[in-house]
């Protein structure tokens, strides 16, 4: 006997978040509860504004359907869905069937931005490993280059994920690059995306010498069936956001195969709920279990949902005060 729910939630961002120039005040997503045989598994199905190509009417629709089609029996078919609710309903599955580790990689790179001497003070208190993820390209490549430079110099044992999507052209990139002590270079772990083509991206690495990561690039590979992840070597590591990537099973093959071909493969956030969250640190923990996951956005919120993220004070709503929209 199958079952399942959907909610549909609403939770208040912090008054400061800004998605590639619009402001983000407000997170929209579902979250699907399925049932069979007295074991339950739940699951996030949230696009990303700007970033998912499905908007949040589409994906509600495509999971109301897919949830319609399980309880009566039916199979899903993941490869015919959008990223987003692939991975929910996938995610729902995997936790049905006790899939799921109990615990989590919850020591996320934290994300870094604003007033430097304030980063500085926050990064210098981070404990084990150091690894901060900083947002650039906000401001002047030269300005960016210096905050860098300055915090790779205050802080020794200090490594860095740099994430630009893409707002970059070469040369703003070189600007940048040419503010990077070479000394300090290889403690930059790698730049997401620092261009606006991947072949410039490519020629920034060469040049400066300061690895660059995947993360549109591979989201937009993988709309061709044809896509083979050898394609895209030449970067260090590979972004993996499973709300923008597809099923649980499809993020599962591309940290195998991205480990297989010399890539370092790093699970990160799109802005999930709490409760989707703590999912990803999961999976981080079974599959990456020594990778420093890039899960650090749940400052971004106002509330959390459900679940709790370890240490994270915010208030917890719980699921009941959402939206119950389909129940079968």
């Amino acid at each position: 006997m199958r079952s399942a729910k959907l909610y549909r939630y609403r939770l208040p961002m912090d008054s400061g978040v800004i998605l590639r120039d619009e402001k983000l005040s407000e997170r929209v997503g579902f979250i699907v509860e399925m049932t069979e045989n007295g074991k339950t598994g739940r699951g996030e199905v949230a696009p990303l504004i700007k970033f998912n190509e499905e908007s949040t009417e589409q994906a509600g629709v495509q999971v109301q359907q897919q949830l319609a089609l399980w309880c009566n029996g039916g199979e899903i078919d993941y490869n015919s869905l959008y990223p987003s609710v692939a991975f929910g309903l996938s995610a729902a599955e995997f936790e049905r069937s006790g899939d799921f580790p109990a615990e989590g990689n919850y020591f996320a790179a934290p994300l870094g931005y604003g007033d430097p001497d304030a980063l500085i003070e926050r990064l210098q208190t981070l404990p084990g490993k150091k690894v901060a993820k900083i947002k650039v390209g906000l401001y002047e490549p030269i300005r960016d280059g210096l905050l860098v430079n300055l915090l790779l110099e205050s802080i020794p044992e200090l490594s860095l994920r740099l994430d630009v999507n893409r707002v970059w052209n070469l040369e703003q990139a070189m600007a940048f690059g040419r503010k990077i002590q070479p000394s300090y270079r290889q403690r930059i772990a790698y730049v997401e995306e620092p261009c606006a083509e991947p072949s410039d991206s490519i020629v920034f690495a060469i040049e400066t010498g300061i690895a660059v990561a995947w993360d549109e690039t591979l989201q937009q590979s993988l709309d061709n069936p044809d896509f083979r992840l050898e394609e895209l070597t030449g970067v260090k590591a590979l972004i993996i956001k499973p709300t923008m990537i597809g099923s649980v099973e499809r993020c599962r093959y591309l940290v195998e195969k991205a480990k297989s071909l010399g890539m370092q493969p790093v699970i990160s956030s799109g802005i999930e709920s709490s409760l989707g969250l703590c999912q990803l640190a999961r999976l981080a923990k079974l599959w990456l279990p020594d990778e420093v996951p890039g899960l650090d956005t749940i400052g971004l919120y106002q509330q959390q949902l459900e679940v709790s993220w370890p240490g994270c004070d915010l208030p917890v709503v719980g699921l009941e005060t959402q939206e119950l929209i389909w129940s079968a």
